[in-house]
């Protein structure tokens, strides 16, 4: 059974991926290098982070490495936000006497600041940081708190936790919310793969805390829906998420009982976007079983459809999404697609004029309405 829950910090219980990807190209440009894009960034990045750098400035020392990041971070650090789950579910772990504790890169001053200012310090026990390679680090920290291997478990965003896990013989669970994608924490092998730590919780109670909780099923196969939606433009909106390998994607998500396809529809969109969309009209269904792009086990029937935007496309992206984009319908095919999404466009631009064409002659009353 579960007793003790160590988590890593960043981009496990806060979001601070855009600060550190900042600092990073700014080492890279002190260092006369072009900046890395956010997508090589993830791709890229790694710990223990020296090897980060030995492949791209070899010949800077590590000192001033050090010393042009933390120029940059030290200000930008204050963009440092909890995730959306941490609090609840550090609250979880409070309220069933879970013990908690954190092992981490993080700079000492560094996680203070952000465990104070994100109001997560007082859900926390003892912090082990400046760990700058966590497997050196993770048995000392259960012969101090002394905590048994079979009662604990290490959630992590990144490859490094999932050895930091298995070098000290406890658990490892791999969370979507920070730093590797899906099919980098695949190829690790963590004992589970969550999107997020909302859905460890509920896996943790399903299991009454044994480890591992064993496979997520359901009854049958999962009903959702899913839209290209245009705007006057024709452009169409893709959204990226970490569930399906950061690929991009059309927005959409489960029906729920008792809800129109329609329904569930419009409400997905408004969520996931903050968009309302009109004319919208079904367009095919797609059945996918365990997808391999997705991050787990899932067999779905996929209602698919075209909509335009209700009055401005301002969107408003929840916590699922974590970029978006409009783009030309054509153009979409040259982006890193789910297989999905990617069949849907291709079937709307065989349609030609029968598919967008249907759409843009109730443009004018959209764009008002």
């Amino acid at each position: 059974m579960i007793r003790n829950i160590i988590f890593d910090w960043s981009g496990t219980l806060v979001d601070d991926l855009p600060a550190v990807w900042r600092a990073t190209n700014h080492v890279l440009e002190r260092a006369g290098r072009p900046p890395l894009s956010l997508d090589r960034f993830r791709e890229e990045f790694c710990l223990p982070f020296l090897r980060f750098y030995e492949r791209h400035v070899p010949e800077v020392p590590l000192s001033t490495l050090e010393r042009w990041f933390h120029e940059h971070f030290a200000a930008a650090q204050d963009s440092v936000a909890a995730l959306p789950q941490a609090r609840a579910f550090l609250e979880f772990c409070r309220e069933h006497g879970l013990r908690t504790f954190v092992l981490s890169t993080v700079r000492r001053d560094y996680y203070q600041r952000q465990a104070d200012r994100t109001g997560l310090a007082p859900l926390l026990g003892p912090a082990y940081v400046e760990a700058w390679d966590k497997r050196e680090w993770i048995g000392r920290l259960l012969r101090e708190q002394g905590l048994a291997p079979g009662e604990t478990i290490f959630v992590g965003d990144m490859q490094h936790d999932i050895e930091t896990a298995r070098h000290g013989g406890v658990g490892s669970c791999a969370v979507l919310t920070g730093y590797n994608t899906f099919p980098q924490l695949r190829q690790a092998g963590p004992d589970l793969i969550v999107e997020h730590l909302g859905e460890l919780q509920a896996r943790l109670e399903a299991a009454r805390f044994t480890w591992p909780p064993g496979p997520d099923t359901v009854a049958g196969p999962v009903v959702t829906v899913g839209a290209l939606i245009l705007n006057e433009r024709n452009e169409v909106l893709l959204v990226r998420t970490p569930k399906w390998s950061h690929r991009w994607g059309m927005p959409g998500g489960k029906v729920r009982q008792g809800e129109s396809c329609e329904a569930a529809l419009r409400r997905e969109l408004r969520e996931e976007t903050g968009l309302d969309v009109v004319a919208v009209r079904q367009v095919g269904i797609q059945e996918w079983v365990n997808p391999p792009e997705f991050y787990r086990p899932a067999h779905f029937v996929l209602i698919t459809y075209l909509c335009r935007v209700k009055g401005r496309a301002e969107v408003r992206l929840n916590e699922e999404g974590c970029g978006w984009q409009w783009i030309p319908l054509a153009a979409a095919l040259g982006e890193d697609l789910n297989v999905p999404t990617r069949r849907l466009i291709e079937q709307v631009l065989q349609e030609g004029d029968a598919g967008v064409g249907v759409l843009s002659a109730a443009r004018a009353v959209t764009v008002q309405g």
